[in-house]
């Protein structure tokens, strides 16, 4: 069993950045596919980025590729999310979860992983 804590959110305005934090308990995810998801108002949620276990291999996707950064510190068990140059379409929840299949990541639709409640960005114009 693992609990996901994110911390972070908050609100600025365009072009500005946020670091989002998720820290894990109750087990170690540094086997687990990670990831960061988002959803906005009325909108279905959306994977944006994720992390094989090893921590090397990352991926994104296109709405975010080059602005987001995603990294993990599995001696603290925390992953991160840097987000620069934000835009006002990046409004929303956003998620962290982990996968502890550990298998083929960027295929994994999270379907059995942990998740965490959420911290909120709002990025005004």
């Amino acid at each position: 069993q693992v609990r996901l804590v994110e911390s972070g959110g908050g609100s600025v305005q365009a072009g500005g950045s946020l670091r989002l934090s998720c820290a894990a308990s109750g087990d170690t995810y540094s086997s687990y596919c990670v990831g960061w998801f988002r959803q906005a108002p009325g909108e279905e949620r959306e994977g944006i980025a994720g992390v094989y276990p090893g921590g090397a291999t990352t991926y994104y996707a296109d709405s975010v590729k080059g602005r987001f950064t995603i990294s993990k510190d599995n001696a603290n068990n925390t992953l991160y999310l840097q987000m620069d140059s934000l835009r006002p379409e990046d409004t929303g929840m956003y998620y962290c979860a982990a996968d502890p299949s550990g298998q083929d990541c960027y295929y994994s639709d999270y379907g059995d992983a942990y998740w965490g409640q959420g911290t909120q960005v709002i990025v005004s114009s």
